[in-house]
Order: structure tokens, then C-alpha cells, then sequence
């Protein structure tokens, strides 16, 4: 099938089954160029036609603290004081964008968790 741009849904959908068939062609075939093709092709509806929610910084934060295991006193090498730390976790005090500069290498976290939030 000569595959163009996705602009309805059920050309969205038919272009994601095809993917499903062929998604494990060996390279260099002709279909290993379609799946290529059609990849690209369903990552640019997709960012047309749906928006991830904005995540919110603090709980991106509390979430990964959680799952390293971590406590507030962890983060005062990278947020500052005690009291830096709990005024920031209490959403008291804005993240600077030095913090979230800091923040995100350390949870190793996309920069754009915390744009919205850095001021």
C-alpha cells in the first residue's frame, strides 16, 4: 500500500495494524522501509490529534523519592536546607530552575516535568 500522511482516524488505525504485521521485519526489505514509513507516520497523528497531561513537578518528585526510597533530608544536597526541602515538597516555595536543572539529573527525569513549574 502506498502510505500518506494520516488524516482520519480509520487511516490511523489501518496504518497501526499494518505496524503490528510487520513490526518484526528484518532489515533492509521493503518492509522494514514500510514499517520505518509508517511509524513515523502514526507518531506525527499522534502528536497532532492527542496531549499527554501536564504533569504536576511535586508529585513527579514525591513519586520518584517513593520508588528510590529516599527521604526529605536526601534532597538537601540538591534542593538546599530542611527548610528548603519541606517548603518546596509542601508546595510553599517554587522550584527555581536551578533546582529543577539539579533535580532532573539526579531522577534522571525529562527537563519538561518541570518547566511549567520552574520559575
Amino acid at each position: 500500500m502506498d502510505w500518506k500522511v494520516l488524516k482520519t482516524a480509520e487511516d490511523y488505525n489501518k496504518a497501526s495494524i499494518r505496524m503490528m504485521e510487520i513490526f518484526h521485519a528484518a532489515s533492509n526489505t521493503p518492509e522494514s522501509d514500510e514499517l520505518d514509513l509508517l511509524i513515523v507516520l502514526i507518531k506525527d497523528y499522534d502528536e497532532k490529534h492527542y496531549q499527554l497531561p501536564e504533569l504536576d513537578a511535586l508529585e513527579v518528585i514525591k513519586y520518584k523519592m517513593h520508588e528510590m526510597g529516599l527521604k526529605a533530608k536526601d534532597l538537601e544536597p540538591i534542593i538546599g536546607s530542611k527548610g528548603h526541602v519541606s517548603a518546596i515538597l509542601s508546595g510553599k516555595r517554587e522550584i527555581t530552575l536551578k533546582m529543577a536543572q539539579k533535580l532532573k539529573n539526579y531522577f534522571k527525569i525529562p527537563a519538561d516535568v518541570f518547566l511549567h513549574n520552574a520559575s
